[in-house]
């Protein structure tokens, strides 16, 4: 491509969230936009934009242009703490607080880049408003599932939970009720009431979702005629990292020595952490089962949780020869990918679900909070996972733990799970590689409406 015919690309600016979550599938989809011959800036703090490197270096022929967006200066709030990943808890108001500051200078990025298109994160309306205003239309690009948008949707309108059409979705009183905390606890500017469906009417004509319909197609279409606006769907979109990384190559030297299925992966995200008495729990399960394991166990800076202090005494001595306990990082694309490797228990966030499915490995379902239950629910209706149960407080027991995870990884129902899994693993993977097409297509027809 000469130089003339790459000033008539579309230049498209991506602007996620700060969470690791919302930044790599925010990244997979810049590297497919790429690959469609559109140029990409993507814009995000600097601490976020060494991890965007180091993943871009596995894809040196992907061209993307990297734009720092600064913070300004908090005491409380060095620079390595501009990403909500390791954040401490307390401090996330504070970052909420930065990012909102920053609107002024992200409308200065969007004056010197003139981009013909904003693809936009859920927490800042801002930035679309601002885009708008300068004559750029904005594109949502939601990060989560449809069905957490139908029901949330469903629940502002009808002013509650209950009565959602598709009956395998719901949420407890418990749920409810953290859910409403939670968004107590977010303030965000420009947003006003509803701010979630706000960010649907920002948007110019089409949504983008990652998500795929073979998973979720019917609550795509029922939130498509809700939100008035056409679900473009975005596929999986699967970051896979370096497995030569720290620690990588000895996990998977480790699970080479397993057999087939017979690994329970356990890992609740970089940015939730279980407090003592579910660690314990979990421990007490794995003990009752039986089964191999990989646990991936993180703490909070600063905290005094430790996994050895919660687990029961000699838990990790008793488990050396089928557990492996992972500190920090964990290659959790190649995990899942390998053959050793049976069931996932997950938090349930929306990228693990789409890795577990992406890989064809059922879920043990153990949800935390915010959409979780929701992503819960949905991977037991599509029959590739168990959630564990829980009492009306949601606390959880050693032995609904151990059921839960025998049903997966132990018992004869296992085969049904795997299956499945692997049946939607394919529809998966099918409807990424067809995804960026039609992605690349609706979005000039949006530069063209402008």
């Amino acid at each position: 491509m000469d130089a003339k015919q790459s000033d008539l690309r579309l230049r498209v600016l991506m602007f996620p969230w700060l969470a690791h979550g919302h930044v790599f599938p925010f990244l997979e989809l810049a590297k497919g936009l790429a690959k469609k011959h559109l140029r990409v800036y993507f814009c995000s703090t600097a601490i976020n934009l060494d991890s965007v490197k180091n993943s871009l270096n596995n894809d040196d022929d992907i061209p993307i242009e990297l734009v720092e967006l600064p913070l300004p200066s908090i005491p409380d709030l060095p620079p390595h703490y501009h990403t909500t990943k390791n954040i401490p808890p307390h401090l996330m108001p504070t970052l909420f607080k930065a990012f909102q500051m920053s609107a002024p200078a992200f409308s200065d990025i969007i004056a010197n880049l003139k981009p013909d298109l904003l693809i936009f994160d859920v927490m800042q309306p801002w930035a679309a408003k601002a885009a708008a205003s300068q004559g750029v239309p904005p594109v949502y690009f939601a990060t989560s599932g449809a069905t957490t948008f139908a029901l949330a949707h469903h629940s502002y309108t009808h002013k509650n939970w209950d009565c959602f059409p598709h009956q395998a979705i719901s949420l407890r009183d418990y749920e409810k009720k953290r859910m409403g905390d939670a968004g107590k606890t977010i303030q965000i500017a420009d947003a006003g009431e509803g701010f979630v469906f706000g960010v649907f009417d920002l948007s110019n004509d089409i949504v983008l979702m990652k998500t795929c319909r073979a998973l979720e197609g019917k609550y795509v279409d029922y939130l498509s005629t809700n939100c008035g606006r056409k679900i473009v769907t975005t596929g999986p979109l699967i970051t896979f990292a370096d497995n030569q990384e720290t620690g990588g190559s000895e996990i998977m030297e480790w699970l080479g020595e397993r057999e087939d299925g017979s690994t329970l992966y356990i890992s609740f995200g970089s940015e939730n952490y279980l407090s003592r008495e579910q660690m314990r729990e979990i421990a007490i399960g794995l003990e009752i089962s039986g089964v191999n394991f990989i646990w991936v166990a993180r703490e909070p800076a600063g905290s005094e949780v430790s996994l050895e202090d919660a687990v029961p005494e000699g838990f990790l001595e008793r488990a050396k020869q089928r557990g492996l306990v992972v500190r920090g990082w964990a290659p959790q694309a190649a995990i899942l990918a390998h053959p050793a490797v049976g069931g996932f228990m997950s938090h349930c966030g929306w990228s693990s679900i789409t890795e577990s499915l992406y890989f064809g490995v059922p879920v043990v379902a153990m949800p935390l909070k915010l959409d979780q239950p929701i992503n819960a629910r949905l991977v037991v209706e599509a029959g590739v996972g168990v959630e564990v149960a829980r009492d009306e407080e949601g606390g959880l027991d050693g032995n609904g733990v151990a059921e839960a995870v025998k049903e997966v990884l132990v018992e004869e129902g296992k085969e049904r799970l795997r299956s499945r899994a692997r049946e939607m693993s394919e529809e998966v993977k099918m409807e990424g590689d067809e995804a960026f097409g039609e992605i690349a297509r609706e979005l000039t027809k949006v530069c063209a409406r402008k």
